[in-house]
């Protein structure tokens, strides 16, 4: 499998996905009442879709996926926590290395981090490097992972400030998609031991698989390239 989304739930898709568009310097992809879609990609490295789906309305749970950004040229420390906090029209925090408001206005800048809250971050680490196959980003540390080509923003993992609620809901998740071969039933069992388990789809009968991972933070593993297609033909 591979990373290709990051979600953000939207009660206004296009103004959340033509803000973020602008924020990275994204390449647009789709713009419809169901949703906005646009590409941030890393020359060499991996790409992402930012994808913004109609949700109303918005259940604004604690964030526990956060975006880290930077200017293009500035350092990059590896803390994951600093920078300012900011929000995006749908009330999204980010952070933002340096913190000038003139740094957004110069947009675009460069996606550094994804964090997401963790009860056990080296639990987690392997976890998602076990579905993504990103690598651990510095021997010695289980708490973040890079692209293979290291390339890319780092998928940090940070102790939780307090357990995910019951009922709650990620308002930002990551999507992973199956690569042509993978058994949709072989990937269930393997996140199953690995500590995740799948929730059942509350819009009906869905394309893609919703999972949590051990900490309950959402995703959703998409069907292979493809896969779709064939199965509604």
């Amino acid at each position: 499998m591979f990373l290709e989304n990051i979600v953000f739930d939207a009660a206004d898709p296009r103004a959340a996905g033509l803000y973020w568009q602008d924020l990275l310097g994204c390449e647009q992809l789709t713009d419809t009442e169901e949703g906005f879609e646009t590409r941030w990609a890393v020359p060499g490295g991996p790409v992402f879709d930012l994808c913004f789906p109609r949700v109303e309305p918005v259940r604004r749970s604690r964030q526990r996926v956060v975006l880290g950004l930077v200017a293009a040229g500035l350092p990059d420390s590896g803390d994951a926590a600093e920078g300012t906090v900011h929000s995006d029209p749908e009330g999204n925090t980010f952070t933002l290395a340096g913190g000038s408001p003139r740094q957004i206005q110069e947009a675009p800048l460069q996606l550094r981090t994804i964090r997401l809250e963790s009860s056990d971050p080296g639990r987690d680490t392997q976890f998602w490097a076990g579905l993504s196959g990103w690598q651990i980003d510095q021997p010695g540390k289980l708490t973040a992972l890079r692209h293979p080509t290291g390339q890319g923003p780092r998928l940090e993992f940070v102790a939780e400030s307090e357990a995910k609620g019951k009922g709650e809901k990620n308002p930002v998740h990551l999507d992973l998609r199956l690569e042509s071969g993978d058994d949709p039933l072989v990937v269930a069992e393997r996140i199953a031991a690995a500590g995740g388990r799948e929730l059942p789809s509350q819009w009906g009968s869905l394309p893609w698989r919703i999972y949590q991972d051990p900490s309950g933070n959402e995703f959703c593993v998409l069907p292979a390239p493809g896969a779709a297609q064939e199965e509604s033909d």
